[in-house]
């Protein structure tokens, strides 16, 4: 695995290569982004951003939320998939936010997991993005991206957090994680567009197994773990972990 200091070179490089990175969740507020994060496993940003206006225009805020009833809210977030089971997950996570929370989000990692369809990196993401404390998501994206460049190692979403977490100052934890999955949605995709990529030269999946695959060279033994790197749920809640986009 690769030195701190080697991988804030490299997310330096491709923070350029990708200025935008950003969520792609439309919200507003706090709330607004908790719950379309939460709609957001096994779905696709596009599909939650065409859901959430008539959900926000109708429940503005948890309170509103909670005194939903599973009949009214299902029908609006049915195109997400795994509709009810997120439709208990939101209105169990809305009538927690009003009981203990006085219905405002929480800006801590203990308490948001505590809430119904919360995990860690649904909480991250609503840390990062809308609180302003910093937070490093990692969806499949991110452990894809950096288990090939060899900035982090393992399938565990959460040892690769803290792995890229002690490596990156804490004020670049919320952009790393917008970078990294960028790119793997633009680039580094499950078949790569290597000639695009701006670490190309310092990625190992590149030099273990493509390069060597354009020399004619078998890959080395390394690049049957990078390989197989799988990523398991980790977009969204606890209740919906079985499936992803």
């Amino acid at each position: 695995m690769k030195s701190p200091g080697e991988t804030r070179e490299i997310l330096g490089r491709l923070e350029s290569q990708h200025p935008d990175a950003d969520t792609e969740l439309d919200y507003k507020t706090p709330f607004q982004l908790l719950v379309a994060t939460i709609l957001s496993a096994q779905s696709t940003d596009a599909r939650v951003n065409m859901v959430t206006p008539a959900l926000f225009k109708r429940y503005k805020d948890a309170r509103a939320l909670a005194r939903a009833k599973p009949a009214e809210l299902e029908p609006l977030i049915h195109s997400t998939g795994f509709y009810r089971a997120k439709a208990k997950s939101l209105l169990g996570m809305a009538q927690k936010l009003v009981a203990a929370h006085n219905g405002a989000v929480p800006p801590s990692m203990d308490a948001l997991v505590e809430l119904p369809g919360v995990g860690r990196k649904t909480a991250n993401v609503v840390l990062g993005h809308a609180l302003g404390v910093p937070g490093l998501p990692v969806d499949r994206h991110v452990l894809r991206v950096s288990n090939r460049i060899g900035i982090a190692e393992g399938d565990d979403p959460e040892v690769v957090e803290q792995q890229l977490c002690a490596a990156m100052p804490k004020d670049r934890w919320t952009r790393t994680s917008d970078t990294l999955i960028l790119h793997g949605r633009r680039i580094c995709r499950p078949k790569p567009l290597c000639d695009q990529c701006a670490v190309r030269d310092d990625c190992d999946y590149f030099r273990l197994v493509i390069a060597r695959a354009r020399d004619g060279k078998a890959p080395k033994n390394k690049a049957a773990t990078l390989a197989k790197t799988t990523t398991p749920s980790t977009r969204g809640s606890k209740s919906v972990r079985t499936a992803r986009r």
